[in-house]
């Protein structure tokens, strides 16, 4: 008998996605939404830090009418960190698949209802 298993099987097994469920319990107020309109993305080694930050409604929209009449614009602005959430390589590669496959099917459901009434 051959005991080996046969290499292909296994990589194929491996490229498979498994679906699993899974609860997470909250701590402290980690529960609570956290409103962020802007983001940044640092690299360190073997890690990823995200920063979801907000920033006034009104900042953005000034900036681009001070911008258009030539004013001075400000050396910085001021906002709020709301999260930083740092994450390892392959956390972080999880969370690219995850966003591409929402943001593909956000785009599906766009275009499908781009053509029907309302």
């Amino acid at each position: 008998m051959n005991d080996k298993k046969d290499p292909s099987k296994t990589e194929q097994a491996a490229a498979q996605p498994l679906h699993l469920g899974l609860r997470l319990q909250s701590a402290n107020q980690s529960d609570q939404p956290v409103f962020s309109n802007f983001t940044t993305v640092q690299g360190a080694p073997g890690m990823v830090f995200l920063d979801f930050g907000f920033l006034e409604p009104a900042t953005l929209p000034g900036l681009a009418r001070l911008a258009k009449t030539g004013g001075k614009m400000p050396e910085s602005i001021n906002g709020r960190l709301a999260c930083r959430v740092v994450l390892g390589l392959d956390a972080a590669m999880q969370l690219t698949r995850q966003l591409e496959a929402h943001m593909k099917g956000l785009a599906t459901q766009s275009a499908s209802t781009k053509g029907k009434p309302n």
